[in-house]
């Protein structure tokens, strides 16, 4: 059973999931650092110093500084600040996934459509050349 499994994890599809799972990971925790620390700083300062991780609407009814403090406090709250911060990250993930698979696709078609090879002659065509041949150069001698 050891070796059946060794086997199935020294497969090559396995080894490629595994390495894209951790480049994934490794690639929204980049995405997540672009959005929250490069784009929606400047958009929150554009709309009027709007810190966009800090939007929340309290369903409790009672009054919070921030939404951490309304968290702490086990208020219920709808913090769609985050909510506008994750579809940020996932449409920038969406469209550099769309960006490897297209250059992927475009590979492949270019493997396609490369020329193939001249298929080899087979065995009569190659004895029938070399008839040929002996027979031109018999009439080039006779000459």
């Amino acid at each position: 059973m050891i070796q059946e499994f060794k086997k199935f994890v020294m497969r090559g599809n396995v080894l490629d999931l595994a390495v894209a799972v951790i480049l994934g990971a490794a690639f929204g925790a980049v995405v997540t650092s672009l959005v929250n620390d490069v784009i929606m700083p400047p958009i929150g300062l554009l709309m009027g110093g709007v810190d966009f991780s800090n939007l929340f609407i309290n369903l409790s009814g009672g009054s919070y500084a921030s939404l951490s403090a309304a968290q702490e406090a086990g208020a219920a709250v709808i913090a769609y600040g985050a909510f506008i911060n994750t579809v940020i990250n996932f449409l920038i993930v969406a469209f550099a996934i769309f960006m490897v698979v297209k250059a992927a696709s475009s590979m492949q078609k270019k493997e396609e459509a490369a020329p193939a090879a001249p298929p080899v002659p087979s065995t009569e065509e190659k004895l029938l050349g070399e008839i040929r041949d002996l027979l031109k150069k018999g009439a080039a001698t006779n000459r």
